[in-house]
């Protein structure tokens, strides 16, 4: 059996005509339709927005016979086919105001051509507004608008305030006449990575339904642990076979790795959907989507970190809180990294006395993890190849013959190729560093583990050993040795095995480095 696995393909007559897998959300696209007109919805990068506004399109343009077979065409009974504009900024590289502006000019160019409208203006919202009317007096049907990330150009030009402001104000304008448009619009769909509290494009849309996280479609993008397990059941075994393992085996291996991400308090499971349809086509369980690209946007967050991944994990958020700007400087970048994807909600607090919701956010799965922390530590290294190559494999001769000692003198060698003006000099950035560094590896690794008397600094968990790790900045090592013995820190682990050795590290602020450690066998 050959399976075709849309990968890249965003058509959905391509691949419906072309026999390419598709998840069936057409059940979840009748619903919106008939419950409302007016919509926005934010998702992560190749997370099938684009493929999903090309479904809309050709269900608003009357395909019928593009979804025989699939949950709508027993639901739908009349197919009315509307005019559909769409606007997709999602390939565009907005260096400038003049390229943004000349994409502007020529998507309105081919609708003006298409319905053989005079230009009448070079202002984008008057040709907007007799657009719709020509087209709506043209046709007598009602019209669907559908924009495919409206945010890519702000996103493009994150550190960029100034672009920033000329991009809000051409989007204001090309958009601003759809409310006054009402009447002869069926449907207008925006789609994004970031919703901007601040942008003006929301401002004059106010009649815009963000559904981003209602429970009633956080499965309208990506594919869920149902979908996985009923449509696209015989993939799994295909992979399963090619991989020597059992579909159960096959199963859990992907849901650790591409599963995990929740978009409401319902927190139902989703699917990366291009990596996990990348690892159907290819064989192979890598990291598909992170490797795609490094956003510029995601370059500035982690300028502002500074290289503290701990913090990240387990943060809580207000529903509030994700309603942010994202032009000027970044206040709170926690926000923009969920909407991002690189976090997602972990759980849901109900809090009274309204029935609101508090959110606590951490990684979604493994593939995230390791590329957030592989991205960070390339930035606080200063994109140094040969001393992270030389740790790299320090790390990877450490995971063999568990010789710890031999390993700390890497890092050291590792800390010394620092910039001068990364290290923020004190315990918690050489701790966030660390724990960093071994995430990237894909190391069975916690920070901050709380304990009955304190909180452990870091439990690296090594085939031969397990390591419990206390940093001291500019105080002696056996300091942090004798804080593991005095606070027992070693009895949480009494059930592994596996023999625990208590490491004290001291890190010094003149040296800026690692000068001495001491390592203790807890038991044998």
């Amino acid at each position: 059996m050959i399976r075709r696995y849309p990968v890249g393909v965003q058509d959905f007559e391509k691949i419906r005509k072309d026999g390419y897998l598709y998840v069936d959300k057409t059940a979840l696209i009748y619903r919106l339709v008939n419950e409302g007109s007016y919509y926005f919805i934010n998702r992560p990068r190749r997370f099938g927005k684009s493929l999903f506004i090309s479904t809309l399109a050709a269900y608003f343009e009357g395909k019928r016979e593009l979804f025989d077979g699939l949950a709508i065409a027993d639901l739908e009974k009349d197919w009315p086919s509307h005019p559909v504009l769409r606007f997709d900024f999602s390939t565009g590289k907005y260096e400038n105001a003049e390229i943004l502006r000349e994409d502007i000019d020529f998507k309105l160019s081919e609708y003006e051509r298409q319905y053989n409208i005079e230009k009448v203006s070079e202002a984008s919202n008057v040709r907007m507004q007799k657009l719709l009317k020509e087209i709506y007096r043209q046709t007598g049907r009602q019209i669907v608008i559908l924009i495919d990330e409206y945010d890519s150009a702000m996103l493009y030009n994150a550190a960029n305030p100034e672009m920033q402001a000329t991009v809000r104000e051409m989007m204001r304008n090309l958009f601003a006449p759809i409310k006054e448009a009402d009447p002869m619009l069926r449907f207008v769909f925006f789609t994004g990575i970031t919703k901007f509290s601040q942008m003006s494009v929301f401002s004059e849309l106010n009649n815009l339904t963000n559904i981003s996280m209602l429970p009633q479609y956080d499965a309208l993008l990506g594919i869920t642990q149902e979908e996985i397990e009923t449509q696209m059941r015989p993939d799994i075994e295909m992979l399963a076979q090619r991989r020597g393992e059992t579909p159960e085996e096959t199963l859990r291996t992907l849901k650790a790795m591409y599963d995990g991400y929740h978009f409401s308090y319902e927190m139902t499971d989703i699917y990366n959907p291009f990596s996990l349809l990348k690892c159907l086509m290819t064989g192979e369980v890598e990291s598909f989507w992170f490797a795609s690209a490094t956003p510029t946007f995601l370059i500035r967050i982690l300028r502002e970190l500074g290289g503290e991944l701990p913090d990240i994990e387990g943060v809580i958020r207000n529903t509030t809180a994700f309603d942010t700007p994202i032009d000027g400087k970044i206040k709170d970048p926690i926000p923009v990294i969920f909407q991002s994807g690189y976090l997602t909600i972990k759980a849901a607090y109900k809090m009274p006395p309204y029935g609101q919701y508090r959110y606590m956010l951490g990684f979604p799965n493994q593939e995230v993890r390791t590329g957030f922390a592989d991205s960070l530590i390339n930035y606080v290294n200063n994109d140094n190849k040969e001393s992270l190559g030389a740790i790299t494999n320090a790390y990877w001769d450490f995971y063999d013959d568990d010789d710890l000692t031999a390993f700390i003198e890497a890092l050291r060698t590792f800390f010394a190729s620092f910039p001068y003006d990364i290290n923020n000099q004190n315990e918690k950035h050489y701790q966030a560093v660390l724990y960093t560094l071994l995430v990237s590896f894909g190391a069975d690794v916690r920070a901050e583990h709380h304990t009955n008397r304190g909180r452990i600094d870091i439990i690296l968990r090594m085939p031969k050993s397990i390591y419990v790790i206390e940093l001291k900045y500019d105080h002696p090592a056996r300091e942090a040795r004798d804080q593991i013995l005095s606070r027992g820190y070693a009895d949480a682990l009494k059930d592994d095995p596996r023999p625990v050795r208590l490491v004290g590290i001291c890190f010094s602020s003149k040296e800026r480095n690692i000068t001495e450690w001491k390592i203790v066998n807890s038991k044998s």
